[in-house]
């Protein structure tokens, strides 16, 4: 397709300064605004020299194909070519497994899952291919990798997280963000969210008055996300810091900054953190941006909210949505001398060095020639090979795995046929959804395609008072994000129990496979299976989860994280000061071959 004509790209340091000389305040702060997709007419892109747009969950076309993404986000760049200098706008989205978003694309298993793979090189491949699926819709900017290192369990984004540990967090999100960035085409990966939003205590988050009335504010489901890390500098220091500067050394080009709090001070408030530690101390060159409308949580104020978060180092500001309120606000602090120029020219000088490093002002747009890529069978291949490699065993009592494909199965369980709860949250819209919510393969379409003859009944009720010889039951959580996930209580629902003693009388052996986005406890069912086998948040592919079960491919997979016998060993700090080991420790799994 032919590409429209651009600025000529700056190829150096005094051609991006030579740039900005020639950009009014407007083009500046236009430069630094983020807005979200369905809030700004294609137009405004052009009247407000706007730097970026963005789809956040659920933000898709209508209808959710590959093909009209590819337009959508084609016609916001085609406007930011319009304008006098023709910079272009980074279109971002919260691909954070997989082109998530997108009716149709692959869809990988969750950062838990991951983090249970041990395999940096698979976490790289997985990050290519989604880099691949965003460049062929016109996108350079993913909203991943997170590099939390959640410490509670609790928390509703622990699924982001590959690891309570430190070493293993930094290791394979440094491996994704090289599979974004290091190989064209380039997707700029944003490391977030800066720092310690895996550190909050529970019971410190808070509800803001002056946004309620607003569908995204924290509400009273929200307990510990965006809530406080009340941790001292040494703590954050050993704990949340190391990724981001190992991510800084390896060619990070993007922090995003976390909705969180440290010792109190809201993280978009933190000058400390963002400009003397991330971008002095640190060395980080490329840009900060904030999270969504989370900048508005610092004070009452807009205003107050606004300069404070630019004069902390913030560059780029995820408005969200009244944009034209955003550049008035910025306008007039510049103009009033309580923004000083020098850093709106900073900020932008940020953003056009990462707009250059991606190649942007030769080739704004992507490679629509890879559309026909998106959810092929070569990339499902690396899912399913990502879910077989995730899944842990936790228990596999008198040799009931692997299992026959030569006996009949039982399958029962919220989790047999729904590909939605396999996903999870962040898959099609924000919170996720349930069922065929996008093109996958189930549990049950995947105990058929290998063959083996099998009944289901998700609520584990079947005629015939003979034992089966084997019983499959998929429980776990509903699909959630951010703080409608937070959870104080991590057993499993009494309809999953329900469903599990019901099998239990079934069946002569039970296999009992966890759908979750974290440890849950599980102390109580694990002796009524005769198998339990933790399969995190796997996906579109449980073709994966069969390949393992019926014993084409060993169990590898391995905790990165502590299953805690009782809630009483949440969150983590608890567990290691609790005179009880742990259900399962970090980097239990069981092997189990032919």
């Amino acid at each position: 397709m032919q590409q429209s004509p651009v600025q000529t790209a700056p190829t150096d340091e005094a051609a991006i300064d030579a740039l900005i000389q020639q950009m009014t305040l407007a083009e500046k702060i236009g430069q630094m605004t983020q807005v979200e997709k369905n809030s700004i007419p294609v137009e405004d892109v052009t009247t407000y020299f706007i730097g970026s747009v963005l789809s956040g969950g659920g933000g898709n076309p209508q209808p959710n194909t590959p093909e009209n993404w590819a337009a959508m986000v084609r016609a916001f760049q085609e406007a930011a070519l319009k304008t006098r200098l023709a910079i272009p706008l980074i279109y971002g989205s919260d691909a954070v497994h997989g082109h998530n978003n997108m009716h149709g694309a692959v869809i990988f298993p969750h950062n838990v899952g991951l983090g249970a793979t041990r395999d940096a090189d698979l976490v790289r491949r997985i990050a290519r291919i989604t880099a691949r699926e965003l460049i062929a819709t016109n996108t350079h900017f993913n909203f991943a990798p997170a590099v939390s290192v959640p410490q509670d369990i609790r928390w509703g984004r622990s699924f982001e997280g590959y690891s309570e540990d430190t070493s293993i967090v930094t290791e394979l999100a440094t491996a994704y963000m090289q599979g974004l960035q290091d190989e064209d085409p380039r997707v700029l990966a944003s490391i977030k969210h800066f720092v310690a939003d895996g550190g909050t205590i529970w019971g410190t988050a808070q509800i803001y008055e002056w946004l309620q009335g607003n569908w995204q504010a924290p509400g009273d489901s929200y307990s510990i996300d965006q809530g406080d890390a009340q941790i001292d500098e040494a703590t954050l220091r050993e704990i949340h810091l190391p990724p981001y500067k190992a991510a800084i050394d390896l060619g990070a080009q993007n922090v995003m900054v976390s909705f969180s709090s440290w010792q109190g001070v809201k993280m978009h408030a933190q000058k400390y953190l963002i400009t003397d530690v991330l971008k002095n101390e640190f060395g980080f060159n490329g840009f900060v941006i904030s999270d969504w409308m989370a900048v508005s949580q610092i004070d009452p104020s807009y205003s107050t909210s606004v300069i404070t978060s630019i004069n902390a180092g913030m560059d780029m500001v995820m408005v969200p949505f009244d944009y034209k309120t955003f550049i008035a606000t910025l306008t007039a602090a510049v103009e009033n001398g309580d923004v000083p120029i020098e850093r709106i020219d900073d900020a932008v000088r940020r953003i056009l060095r990462v707009k250059a490093w991606l190649g942007m002002f030769e080739h704004p747009f992507g490679r629509e020639d890879l559309l026909p890529e998106v959810g092929s069978a070569e990339h499902r291949q690396v899912a399913r090979e990502a879910v077989r490699k995730s899944l842990v065993l936790l228990k596999n009592e008198n040799n009931t795995l692997p299992l026959s494909k030569d006996v009949p199965v039982l399958l029962a369980g919220q989790g047999a046929h729904d590909v939605g709860m396999l996903c999870g949250g962040w898959s099609i819209d924000w919170q996720g959804g349930r069922g065929m919510t996008t093109v996958g393969t189930s549990a049950l379409d995947a105990v058929r395609k290998a063959g083996v003859e099998v009944q289901i009944s998700p609520e584990g009720t079947f005629a015939g008072g003979n034992l089966a010889p084997i019983g499959l039951v998929f429980v776990g959580e509903s699909p959630y994000a951010e703080g409608m996930g937070d959870n104080n209580n991590l057993h499993l629902s009494p309809e999953d129990i329900a469903v599990i003693d019901r099998m239990r009388a079934s069946c002569e052996k039970l296999v009992v496979v966890l759908i979750s986005g974290r440890p849950m406890v599980i102390t109580d069912v694990l002796p009524k299976a005769d198998a339990f086998v933790a399969a995190w948040l796997p996906g579109t592919e449980a073709d994966g989860i069969t390949d393992v079960l019926f014993g084409d491919y060993p169990f590898t997979g391995k905790l990165s994280f502590s299953f805690p016998r009782s809630m009483e060993q949440v969150p983590l700090k608890a567990l290691k000061q609790h005179p009880d080991a742990p259900l399962f420790p970090l980097g239990y799994g069981l092997i189990n071959r032919q």
